[in-house]
């Protein structure tokens, strides 16, 4: 005789679960590669205040660093904001969902 293969049984909730926690991840993930692209950006913005100046190339990064640090702006108020920390997932599922909309119209 054989034994019938066990599959294990996922209710409803729990394959939400699942799908939050993956969200989740890619989300922290994007935040992780936005963030390490403006490590050196307080350095170059003190150079500016302590009375130097910016060169042509400093300038370039300058801006390519403000430009991701302002992909991140939803993820930062909603941190701050006394609460927000529990929308996270609710914005994390939004961006998702926004991402795979623009994937299928560029096919």
């Amino acid at each position: 005789m054989t034994q019938p293969s066990r599959r294990k049984i996922i209710s409803p909730l729990q394959r939400g679960w699942i799908k939050v926690r993956l969200m989740q991840e890619t989300q922290r993930l994007y935040i992780y590669n936005e963030l390490s692209q403006v490590r050196g950006l307080i350095q170059i913005l003190m150079k500016h205040r302590n009375g130097e100046q910016w060169s042509k190339e400093e300038r370039e990064l300058l801006l390519r660093d403000l430009r991701a640090l302002s992909h991140l702006s939803p993820y930062l108020v909603l941190i701050l904001m006394p609460g927000g920390i529990l929308v996270l997932p609710l914005l994390a599922w939004w961006i998702d969902r926004r991402s795979k909309g623009r994937k299928n119209k560029d096919r």
